[in-house]
């Protein structure tokens, strides 16, 4: 079956980020790695992307960590500086699947506050059809309900969708539901894959 739409994660897939970007030049580099460890930061983050708001973040750090509420406010009021731009070539691959009449589509694991810094960081999120946005929903991948969602939400038959991603908790759950998972490693590798499945992109 040909493939009628290809799904991208957006961090480090379309946009870079980079966590530490937000504290240059304002925090030193040892504070801002002790606030990562104490706070556990995967975790930290992985409930924002699930929808916590950031305020209730803020009073959560500062009851528990009093000495990192500084560190927090500085990475959410600078948060533009934690996408330094767009992934290398990804721009060029999307929209060579809308000429070739690809859907192109976003799911992506973010903050619904913050969401509206990616675009401007990398304008291929403009380009896409549409996009799912985890902090929106209140669930964010691997949940494998956030899948079923997509698929609902855009109409989507898995065996003829392409998911995109660089985690690959998110690719094996995108595959028990069906998806054509694909784990993420260039822009140039990804248009070499979707070749392969069938997918008329020109080559680069």
């Amino acid at each position: 079956m040909s493939i009628d739409a290809v799904v991208f994660d957006l961090g480090q897939v379309l946009v870079r980020w980079d966590p530490f970007g937000p504290f240059v030049g304002r925090m030193d580099r040892e504070a801002v790695e002790a606030f990562f460890a104490d706070v556990d930061f995967p975790s930290f983050n992985h409930r924002q992307d699930a929808g916590r708001p950031w305020a209730q973040a803020r009073a959560e750090v500062r009851a528990r960590f009093p000495q990192h509420s500084r560190a927090l406010d500085v990475y959410v009021d600078h948060f533009a500086d934690a996408l330094p731009g767009p992934v290398p070539g990804s721009e060029r691959l999307v929209r060579d699947l809308v000429a070739a009449g690809v859907r192109t589509l976003g799911l992506t694991n973010w903050s619904a506050e913050t969401f509206h810094l990616a675009e401007p960081a990398a304008p291929a999120i403009g380009l896409l059809e549409d996009v799912l946005v985890s902090g929106a929903v209140g669930m964010a991948k691997p949940d494998e309900r956030i899948f079923r969602l997509l698929i609902e939400r855009f109409g989507l038959t898995p065996q003829t969708t392409v998911f995109v991603d660089d985690a690959p908790k998110n690719v094996d759950a995108a595959a028990r539901l069906g998806l054509q998972a694909v784990l993420f490693t260039s822009a140039e590798e990804l248009r070499h894959e979707l070749v392969a499945r069938g997918v008329p992109l020109p080559r680069t």
